[in-house]
């Protein structure tokens, strides 16, 4: 079965218009699959959940252990103030004449210690375990691409940093501190490879140029609380469950657009109702013939640009600013991942991909509709830098019971990185 899938790289190269560097990479990727499967069931064996702290460093140690080796100087950024783990740092520098690369992946899975979601279990080409492909598989396709530049004599000169972020999951807070050191390495970067999973649908793959950012809100409304057969009546109105679902009913009716959702993910109302700090878990009490005090409501927020994003909080904030009757409201919203809107130096960064894919006799990738993948990382950094998403392998099932990928798109994954970086570092600056 290794045989096949290394068999599968080499393929790629049989009738490709590729240099004798870019044929050396595809044959080291191809011999050295099963080093590279031996380490994607290392890191899957050791669970690194958001909040397992000493488990996302030990990822950490293993890829400090894969990539110093290549000439990259690994820094470890402690991040327990924030209440997460840290974060990988990695810089390796060329001859500073290229374009400067920022690869972006992440240590941590959604599944903590305590999920039943555990162990590795292969079946054909198919493998299944926790954070498989969300992002142990990125991380592998990074250190088989990295591999195979040093054997070409592509990665001597060439200029790149890498992120692996130990919170990706479960964000650490305050945010800024959380992402001050992505953030920095995106200023540094011409251009930005994000390594989650490509997206695939059947045979045809799908570049990432595009994210909708998320952000997190909270809804509180109010009423006047007394006996039930007064509610509408000028004295008492209309009780906070009522003005909480008005609010919501005009969100649905009058805030859609292309590309914007705003999802109410949990919902309490009563006398009283609150939700836990984290927003994840309420309490209400209520009898039917007492008017509601208090309604609470979390959901998220997701939009493609910024302009879109702040329309759609000012259209929420005066949604909510017109009361029923006796009762009053208020929102906020929290910190979160903002968008990677398209442009067009993205998308001419996926046309080189796609010149890579020509070249090694593969098909073309089409753009994704960023309305159908989630927040991701590389949105920290598209402001600054040219970025491209859903570098890593092919698979399903992410942050779920039964997570799987498909291990023959690990080493033609490598190989594509690997020569649209080599490709990338090789281009000045400027240009």
């Amino acid at each position: 079965m290794i045989l096949r899938t290394a068999l599968a790289a080499l393929a790629l190269l049989t009738t490709a218009a590729t240099s004798a560097p870019e044929k050396r990479m595809g044959e080291v990727v191809a011999s050295e699959a099963p080093r590279h499967e031996a380490l994607l069931e290392k890191l899957v064996l050791q669970n690194s959940g958001s909040l397992n702290l000493a488990g996302v460093k030990a990822v950490g140690e293993m890829m400090r252990a894969e990539l110093a080796p290549l000439g990259f100087t690994v820094d470890w950024v402690d991040m327990t103030a924030t209440g997460r783990a840290g974060h990988i740092v990695a810089t390796h520098k060329g001859n500073g004449r290229g374009k400067r690369i920022l690869l972006i992946g992440h240590l941590d899975t959604v599944f903590e210690p305590d999920s039943p979601f555990t162990g590795w279990k292969r079946e054909g080409d198919r493998v299944t375990g926790p954070g498989v492909g969300d992002d142990k598989g990125g991380l592998v396709v990074i250190v088989a691409a990295l591999r195979a530049m040093q054997a070409a004599g592509t990665l001597r000169n060439a200029d790149i940093k890498i992120v692996l972020t130990g919170d990706e999951e479960k964000t650490g807070a305050p945010l800024d501190v959380a992402r001050r050191d992505l953030v920095d390495a995106g200023k540094w970067a011409d251009i930005a490879l994000e390594y989650e999973n490509v997206a695939r649908d059947g045979d045809q793959e799908y570049a990432t140029t595009a994210r909708r950012s998320s952000t997190n809100w909270e809804l509180v409304t109010t009423g006047k609380t007394g006996h039930s057969s007064g509610i509408f009546n000028a004295s008492m109105g209309y009780g906070a469950v009522y003005e909480m679902a008005r609010i919501l009913d005009e969100f649905r009716r009058t805030l859609a657009e292309p590309n914007l959702t705003y999802n109410a993910s949990v919902v309490v109302g009563g006398t009283p109702a609150a939700l836990d700090d984290a927003g994840v878990k309420g309490t209400a009490e209520g009898k039917t013939n007492v008017i509601p005090a208090r309604a609470v409501v979390r959901g998220d927020l997701r939009s493609l640009t910024p302009e879109q994003d702040a329309k759609a909080k000012a259209a929420m904030t005066a949604i909510v600013a017109r009361h029923l009757p006796g009762t009053q409201a208020s929102i906020r919203f929290f910190e979160g991942y903002p968008s990677m809107p398209p442009t067009a130096a993205n998308r001419a960064l996926m046309n080189e991909l796609n010149a890579v894919n020509r070249d090694l006799g593969l098909p073309e990738m089409l753009e994704m509709d960023p309305a159908k993948r989630g927040a991701a990382d590389s949105s920290f950094v598209a402001a600054d830098a040219v970025t491209l998403g859903g570098m890593g392998v092919a698979g399903g099932g992410a942050h779920a019971v039964g997570e799987w990928v498909d291990l023959t798109s690990l080493p033609r994954q490598a190989l594509r990185s690997a020569v649209l970086i080599s490709r990338l570092a090789a281009q000045p600056r400027g240009k």
